[in-house]
């Protein structure tokens, strides 16, 4: 009699089900796996469970590829992370947003955070469904720069950084502050201090409607035009 083929869509549910889960699909694993880890600096804990997994499929020869938020460039962990990596087979990029963690094993089955504290993943195994996720983190990949390489600083007249272009640019949509951290990559703390460092430089207002509606009427996200200085 033949098996019933597995489910395309399981939900994983518990830290301890997703890494058996994992642990299985890597040793399932012939070619590749992408991965795309959002947010800034990860867990201890998480980079030493990713370092051994990342050695095992080094040693087999598989190709691995990892995109992070540019803001992981910042991050102590994280980088000495990257130094104890394989020097073959691994890849890494960063990208300014991206979406929730990813691990993609060969184009057979995926893992997809479905919730902000990790602790539930739907592991899909439909074809269509992974081919999806593979052709979203191919463009991504595509535009995304290589961790060892600095990251481009376009030409701003308003003396804009990058990140707080970022932030403007998401304050204008509406965004509140939590939820600009957290696509961005950054804590929270950290980004009241550049959205506080945009305020003053825009007549000092605390309220955010008020301040998206300055940063839009001011121009500061047209390099185009001269604007107040940040």
């Amino acid at each position: 009699m033949i098996p019933d083929p597995p489910p395309a869509i399981t939900v994983l549910e518990g830290l301890a089900r997703i890494n058996a889960a994992l642990d299985l699909a890597c040793v399932a694993c012939r070619t590749e796996v992408r991965t795309i880890q959002p947010g800034g600096a990860r867990p201890e804990h998480a980079l030493a469970q990713a370092l051994e997994r990342t050695h095992l499929l080094a040693h087999r020869g598989l190709r691995m590829r990892t995109l992070y938020q540019h803001t992981v460039r910042h991050s102590y962990g994280t980088l000495a992370y990257v130094d104890r990596l394989p020097d073959i087979q691994v890849e890494m990029r960063t990208v300014e947003e991206l979406v929730p963690r990813l691990l993609v094993f060969d184009r057979t089955e995926a893992f997809l955070a479905a919730t902000p504290d990790a602790q539930t993943a739907l592991h899909l195994r439909n074809p269509d469904l992974v081919g999806y996720l593979i052709s979203a983190f191919e463009r991504f990949w595509q535009h995304a720069v290589p961790l060892d390489e600095p990251l481009p600083e376009p030409a701003s007249p308003d003396g804009l950084t990058a990140i707080r272009r970022s932030i403007a640019r998401l304050l204008v949509q509406g965004l509140v502050d939590e939820e600009i951290a957290q696509r961005l990559g950054l804590n929270v703390r950290t980004c009241r201090a550049h959205i506080a460092k945009l305020a003053a430089a825009l007549g000092g207002t605390s309220n955010r409607a008020q301040l998206g509606y300055l940063i839009a009427k001011s121009g500061v996200l047209d390099t185009s035009r001269p604007t107040p200085g940040a």
